[in-house]
């Protein structure tokens, strides 16, 4: 048959030496680009513009890349060094104040020298290139108030200085712990920098070291549940500079901290061990864990079951009981009302029908609450339609059928809020303001006319 014929003819013709893979691959390739070129209307030029661009994206080495992971973490600290290097030291702070004071520029204010921008200038570069960051424009006009002649004063200047160095060390400090070198700290890194730091603070000397792990853990807590509100595990390195809590940590390097600030302070050793003692306190069964009849006894006892429901249902428990951790979350919700962290913990508890707002149901809900309690405490209770028209003209929401988060951090009366809703004392409070304002004014009167 013809197409027999064909088919050997064929064959025959190929009887060449084999091509081996890469050459069909090349093969193809080739005749892909000629292909490809004419169907683009023949231009030969191409445009190599994107080889100018510099690689900005370097991948994370896998946890089997162990040399890669080593290189990684040499070239961070080397990185760190230079970076601490770069800072001014004790003998170079000296000598920039040195100059300052002798460049100060006459009438002082008071007692308060002041420099003006050309004595500025001559400063700046007398002390050498660390300083050069500090002497410009910008930090002067930063600085500069209503002086009539012009000038800052040296000791807000020198103060600025300070506090940059200051926060320069401690987030080099704090980059050090950063495990992923990502910018950002776990609670296992947190965790490891406060408890290497218990050492350099004065304030904590009196601690036993079995009760490192629980102050360590109570200083944490802090940390995460008003900078990680999305309970992400981690908080970024910025964010702790930018808040407060580390000038809080760090004042317990004051030998002579006042009774006073010790009590305000949430990482003193007085207030540590406060909270712990009443976690014990409440553990009546000495299990180390919380029930919700054991729990019902904090404070003044008065938080309604409703609300200590859902507590537990909401929050993370060990076969229906609450660990230290946990109780942290709990402890700072409550003394913080006024928070927007600590709200948006009771709000989640407050919406029962995860609906993101509050609604009359909602509120009637928790308050039948209070008024079951104040029955049992021989009170007459008062109206809910009375509590729930006064609660939306104190929050004055968008939707006047829903109270949001949002709503209630813009009213600035979540505090009162929640704690009409949560605990009877709260609304008692809140119930007998006036009476409570003329007892305490009548009680300032008597002190004055002593």
């Amino acid at each position: 048959m013809e197409w027999k014929q064909a088919l050997r003819g064929r064959l025959a013709a190929c009887t060449g030496p084999k091509k081996s893979e890469q050459e069909l691959k090349d093969e193809e390739m080739e005749l892909f680009t000629k292909y490809y070129m004419e169907w683009k209307g023949g231009r030969k030029s191409v445009n190599t513009s994107y080889m100018n661009i510099p690689r900005f994206y370097y991948r994370l080495p896998a946890e089997d890349e162990v040399l890669l992971q080593k290189l990684r973490e040499e070239s961070r600290a080397v990185f760190l060094q230079r970076k601490s290097r770069e800072l001014l030291d004790n003998e170079e702070l000296q000598n920039l104040w040195f100059l300052l004071d002798k460049h100060q520029t006459p009438p002082m204010i008071g007692e308060e020298a002041m420099i003006n921008y050309e004595s500025f200038l001559k400063v700046g570069e007398k002390a050498g290139p660390k300083c050069k960051q500090f002497f410009t424009a910008k930090v002067f006009a930063k600085l500069l108030h209503n002086d009539p002649y012009g000038r800052i004063s040296i000791m807000q200047f020198f103060n600025y200085v300070m506090r940059k160095v200051w926060l320069h060390q401690t987030r080099i400090g704090l980059s050090l712990y950063d495990v992923a070198g990502q910018g950002y700290l776990r609670e296992s890194d947190l965790e490891n920098y406060i408890l290497e730091l218990i050492p350099t603070l004065p304030q904590l000397d009196g601690l036993e070291k079995s009760f490192y792990s629980f102050y360590v853990c109570t200083a944490v807590r802090k940390f995460f549940f008003f900078l990680d509100p999305l309970r992400t595990g981690k908080i970024k390195i910025q964010d702790i500079l930018a808040c407060s809590f580390l000038d809080d940590l760090l004042e317990l390097r004051d030998e002579e901290l006042s009774k006073e600030s010790q009590e305000t302070n949430w990482f003193s050793a007085p207030s540590a061990l406060r909270v712990y003692g009443q976690y014990l306190n409440l553990d009546k069964d000495h299990n180390g864990m919380l029930s919700k009849e054991e729990l019902s006894r904090y404070g003044t006892g008065t938080l309604t079951n409703i609300f200590l429901d859902r507590v537990f249902q909401e929050c993370l428990t060990y076969d229906g009981e609450m660990d230290y951790k946990t109780y942290l979350d709990f402890v700072l919700a409550l003394e913080n009302r006024k928070e927007p962290a600590a709200l948006q913990y009771i709000f989640k508890l407050l919406d029962i029908e995860n609906k993101g707002y509050l609604n009359v149901f909602s509120l009637n809900y928790f308050f039948r609450a209070i008024q079951e309690q104040m029955k049992i405490h021989g009170q007459e209770p008062v109206s809910f339609q009375d509590v729930k028209d006064e609660i939306f003209d104190m929050v004055k929401p968008k939707d006047p059928y829903k109270i949001s988060l949002q709503d209630l951090i813009n009213s600035s009366q979540g505090d009162t809020v929640t704690s009409i809703l949560i605990d009877l004392n709260g609304f008692w409070t809140y119930e007998n303001r006036e009476v409570l304002v003329a007892s305490d004014n009548d009680n300032t009167t008597d002190i004055d006319d002593t």
